[in-house]
């Protein structure tokens, strides 16, 4: 049975006649009685009688008439969902991003997406490069921005530089500035002052004690496992000074003091990830690109 004769039977069936059908589907008359004539060959049962001037369903054909329409109608309704998601008028988007990249990078990005394509659901998961990294190659996410180099290199996975953000120290008004009070400050000059950390497999805990270690000392915390949130409060308690983005501090350091580090300072590479084996649905990649450009 094929899809273009049941077309053909239920256009007969409601004009009754076999040449205005054949006007309605934009075919031959000769060749859509031949498809009719198919069709009730591997049915086994005539679909109308035809007597000179009078075409009438048999008791097969009312039978299979409610049932082809619905058949039709699924397959419009198929062909408009498809077309919607083709452009970019429905579906979702499941994107994975570190919690410093969802209070620094992706609010302005996703404000913009949503504008030009509100009817596009995004599904954000936050969570450490590692984590996002295993739900990207289990086929949870379509996308992740995940920091460079990758906790475990992976083959499957392809990844696009989106930027490069330097980092900058945080600490409260209140407490006495890093290094002294000047302009800027060496990691060096953090040995000595009381961090408050992120927690363990937190990108940037991993970075700042890498830092600190490189620089000849071992970093003392006055207070440790916390997300980006919970630092910068504990930062503007007093608690200790912290390493952050410079997106992060830009958008949500009211009420801290922001001070550079020297150069070569402190940076990271942010990078856009997908499966290599799959390519990102169509939002997905409208998203990516937006990413790229912004």
């Amino acid at each position: 049975m094929q899809f273009q004769q049941l077309q053909y039977f239920v256009a007969v069936a409601e004009t009754r006649h076999f040449t205005r059908a054949a006007d309605l589907v934009h075919v031959a008359q000769p060749s859509l009685s031949q498809q009719i004539k198919s069709l009730e060959r591997e049915l086994g049962a005539d679909l109308f009688l035809r007597a000179r001037g009078n075409i009438t369903l048999t008791d097969a054909g009312e039978a299979l008439l409610p049932l082809a329409r619905r058949i039709l109608a699924d397959a419009d309704t198929a062909r408009h969902e498809v077309q919607e998601l083709a452009q970019l008028r429905s579906g979702r988007v499941r994107l994975g991003a570190t919690p410093s990249l969802c209070t620094g990078l992706l609010p302005d990005v996703l404000r913009a997406f949503h504008d030009r394509y509100p009817g596009i659901r995004l599904l954000i998961e936050e969570g450490g490069s590692h984590d996002l990294v295993r739900e990207l190659a289990r086929g949870a996410l379509d996308l992740a921005l995940v920091v460079l180099p990758l906790p475990t290199p992976s083959p499957a996975l392809t990844t696009v530089e989106v930027l490069r953000e330097d980092l900058v120290v945080v600490s409260s008004p209140e407490a006495s500035a890093p290094g002294g009070g000047r302009r800027t400050v060496r990691v060096s000059d953090l040995e000595g002052e009381r961090l408050v950390m992120f927690r363990h497999g937190y990108d940037l805990r991993e970075l700042t004690v890498a830092a600190c270690r490189s620089a000849g000392f071992e970093p003392d915390f006055a207070v440790e496992g916390g997300e980006m949130d919970a630092v910068l409060g504990f930062v503007r308690a007093g608690l200790g000074v912290a390493v952050v983005p410079r997106m992060v501090a830009a958008r949500t350091g009211r009420g801290l003091r922001v001070t550079p580090l020297a150069r070569p300072g402190l940076a990271r590479t942010i990078a856009l990830a997908h499966r290599s084996d799959v390519a990102p649905p169509r939002a997905a990649r409208e998203l990516q690109r937006m990413l790229l450009e912004r």
